[in-house]
């Protein structure tokens, strides 16, 4: 039953019907969305008042519930590459998934996969080095996140043959040599407009090519799935040919609620304790003095105009509204993406309410990683591996939606002339 005495403030709003503050300023001052009063001088909306907008469908019909009692009929088996710090393969360990290898070539990455997981099988080498045909027939998916690389397009039509000297072709070379049920990739939502979309556009050609259906890729927001961050990433899934007419392949669906810094770095509905302390960051005297009179929320255009110049210098003339720069996040919002490096001018990430780069424990909080969850290596390389990784519950939220897939293979009678589905003894036809 939904709660319509549920309130949302306008940041929120702005963040599920996927448009900005301003204009859902401009639209509670026509009386499109009228806000309740103010609390504290900020503007909230009752739950009721997004129901006419179809983005926001999710907060009065979801399957979340639903799905997120799935679980495998049997242990499914998965290879990832480009594994960095272990997100995607946290979140698919939780979803029901055995990992049996792991590669990434980044040695501090490596050795933090290695300390979380002492029985994970952790190669850490360039994946050019790698022959994955021992496993040939014995996994269930391939996943990893591949490098947006440029190819060379050269006026041809580029096949499997012609991606070499890529990462994408490592990827599918890979899925070659293992021969999954399904294969997972996913990236920068960038990939979508890479070279002019020319990228994804050889990516779904090779990957029809080496004999999977790929189910149109999506960008999923991390916000929709129990990850208190904006960060967006294309997903892209594709079935064994043998199998994709006899199963459909759904997305997961979106959690009814949003998350903030709050539930993020405090105790909650989260974590069960407050973040615990750890090492991070500092800023240079004069940064802290200008970052002072940052509000929760604000960035440089807050500041008074004399240190909006001195801070922004030559740029201050620029166009652009370069939001990211002297950003302090605010408790009431999701964290914007965390970016490999909290305190550069271009990504500033700052405390809520102190006057500091966010620490690694509040960074991997953001990602959902566990408290528990160790990193490996130097200050600066340890946020890189955290600001590159898949947020952990959007990653399980995936994982949820394989294991889907997976269990309706196996439920499969591939010995009949039309696709089927056998459950609980009643047959449904995929016609």
């Amino acid at each position: 039953m939904v709660d319509n005495t549920k309130e949302f403030s306008l940041e929120i709003v702005a963040d599920i019907l996927g448009t900005s503050k301003r204009v859902i300023e401009s639209w509670s001052t026509t009386k499109l969305i009228p806000h309740i009063n103010p609390n504290n001088g900020k503007k909230y909306f009752k739950l009721e008042q997004l129901f006419k907008f179809p983005s926001a469908e999710f907060l009065f019909d979801t399957n979340w519930d639903v799905e997120s009692k799935i679980k495998p009929n049997r242990t499914y088996k998965i290879i990832e590459l480009f594994a960095g710090a272990g997100g995607l393969a946290l979140g698919l360990e939780k979803a029901g998934f055995k990992s049996v290898l792991l590669n990434e070539i980044n040695k501090d990455a490596s050795q933090t996969l290695k300390s979380n997981r002492k029985d994970w099988n952790v190669e850490n080498c360039d994946i050019k080095d790698l022959d994955f045909t021992p496993y040939k027939n014995k996994i269930d998916v391939l996943t990893g996140g591949f490098p947006c690389q440029a190819f060379s397009y050269a006026g041809k039509k580029l096949g499997f043959e012609d991606t070499r000297g890529t990462l994408f072709y490592e990827f599918a070379r890979a899925v070659k040599e293992t021969n999954p049920k399904v294969i997972l990739a996913e990236n920068v939502k960038g990939l979508v407009s890479h070279e002019s979309g020319k990228t994804l556009q050889t990516i779904k050609e090779v990957i029809d090519e080496i004999g999977y259906e790929l189910v149109e890729p999506e960008v999923l927001k991390a916000i929709f799935y129990r990850v208190p961050q904006k960060r967006e990433r294309i997903f892209l899934v594709a079935i064994r040919k043998d199998f994709s007419r006899f199963v459909q392949y759904r997305y997961p669906s979106k959690f009814p609620e949003i998350f903030t810094m709050r539930d993020a770095l405090q105790k909650g509905r989260l974590f069960k304790t407050d973040v615990p302390e750890s090492e991070g960051q500092v800023y240079p005297k004069r940064k802290r003095e200008i970052m002072c009179k940052v509000p929760p929320g604000g960035y440089w255009r807050d500041l008074p105009e004399n240190l909006q110049r001195e801070y922004m210098r030559g740029s201050y003339f620029l166009g652009g509204g370069k939001t990211g720069l002297a950003r302090r996040l605010s408790w009431d919002e999701p964290s914007l993406t965390l970016t490999c490096a909290p305190a550069q001018k271009q990504t500033e990430r700052c405390h809520p309410e102190e006057t500091r780069p966010l620490t690694i424990r509040e960074y991997a909080r953001i990602q959902t990683f566990p408290d528990e969850w160790h990193f490996c290596g130097s200050l600066s390389s340890i946020y890189k591996q955290i600001g590159n990784a898949v947020p952990v519950n959007l990653a399980l939220a995936m994982g949820r939606s394989l294991v889907k897939v997976l269990n309706e293979i196996e439920e499969c009678d591939f010995k009949t002339e039309k696709p089927k589905l056998i459950k609980n003894g009643q047959i449904e036809l995929r016609l």
